[in-house]
């Protein structure tokens, strides 16, 4: 086989499943067989703007949460073999988010390959799909190290999709007592309990604040009524829950953006400052962050298949990307590949 399909985005909604030469591992470098790949927000989002930014000057690759198993190995790679089962960090080589390579493909090239930084070995008895979620769920944890959280802190979770689940996850094992989840999609708040979540409010259904203020208790301050809260955590990437959040908060509450605002969110300034708030962004992971969580699914101490709504053969991308835009339905969707 010379050529393989690899999903590229080349303009405004113009996803496409273009013709590319299979690669080849030079000295430094990896090949991966792609078991499975899943959709990120981020992805939807490159789609949706015509790439990374916006349209570029070539295509752009896509999939970066994947796991396989290596088929080639250059001759200067050390502590890496033909057959051993993987993950990909896809931080080092921009792997579907800017650089060449993307995960949606049978194969994928992993230049200057080094063993615990950008490829990670899985062990035998993890599932190919459960180990695609390692990305994912990096990204959620470094969410809620971000939020510096207390076992004693009173927590919530704006948004209970793939990444708010796993900063449920998360929460729960750094020990947090008290974690309430916010969606408006009763599966997604059942999930976040089953995972781990104390309390659900969905907010087409119950007043957020009332809801928030019966949890964890009231006070004021400067004439405003402010609900308990030590920590939100956003993975909603909606404004007004962001918005009424911090208008309710109490003073010194930390906010941390881990969602992808897909518009700038106008915030009451005088609320950041009389509050004192601190609001800190989230993105990706530091490496033993990303190992903490291939630790915690290679021991199966969480169970997150649930997390997995959705599983599509690649010659179905089409209708898996189709299937991840669709909130209502979808939660984490997974493209396979032969295996």
């Amino acid at each position: 086989m010379n050529s393989m399909k690899l999903a590229r985005v080349h303009g405004v909604d113009d996803v496409r499943l273009d013709d590319v030469p299979v690669p080849t591992a030079g000295p430094h470098d990896v090949v991966v067989k792609v078991a499975a790949c899943g959709i990120c927000g981020s992805d939807i989002g490159y789609v949706a703007k015509g790439g990374l930014m916006g349209p570029g000057a070539e295509p752009l690759a896509l999939g970066h949460e994947l796991s396989g198993t290596l088929v080639e190995v250059g001759a200067q790679v050390r502590d890496l073999h033909v057959g051993m089962r993987v993950i990909v960090n896809p931080d080092d080589n921009l792997i579907g988010s800017g650089g060449p390579g993307g995960g949606f493909a049978p194969f994928l090239a992993v230049r200057n390959a080094r063993r615990q930084v950008n490829v990670l070995p899985i062990p035998d008895h993890l599932d190919a799909d459960i180990a695609a979620l390692t990305e994912p769920l990096a990204v959620a944890l470094h969410g809620v190290n971000q939020a510096r959280v207390k076992p004693e802190d009173k927590v919530v979770v704006l948004g209970a999709g793939a990444i708010g689940l796993g900063v449920v996850i998360g929460l729960r094992r750094r020990g947090v007592e008290n974690i309430v989840a916010v969606d408006i999609m009763p599966e997604r708040l059942r999930l976040a309990e089953r995972l781990g979540a104390h309390c659900t409010v969905n907010p087409q259904e119950q007043d957020l604040r009332a809801a928030l203020a019966e949890r964890f208790g009231e006070s004021s301050q400067y004439g405003w009524s402010m609900v308990d809260t030590d920590v939100f955590i956003d993975a909603a990437g909606a404004a007004e829950p962001l918005q009424q959040a911090i208008g309710l908060c109490r003073t010194g509450t930390r906010f941390v953006i881990v969602a992808l605002h897909k518009k700038p969110v106008p915030i009451d300034l005088v609320q950041v400052m009389a509050k004192e708030l601190l609001i800190t962004g989230s993105i990706a992971y530091p490496q033993d962050e990303f190992e903490e969580v291939l630790a915690m699914l290679s021991s199966g101490d969480v169970d997150v298949s649930p997390m997995i709504s959705h599983r599509f053969d690649a010659e179905h991308f089409p209708q898996a990307f189709a299937t991840a835009r669709d909130a209502a339905r979808a939660l984490k969707v997974l493209v396979q590949y032969p295996r």
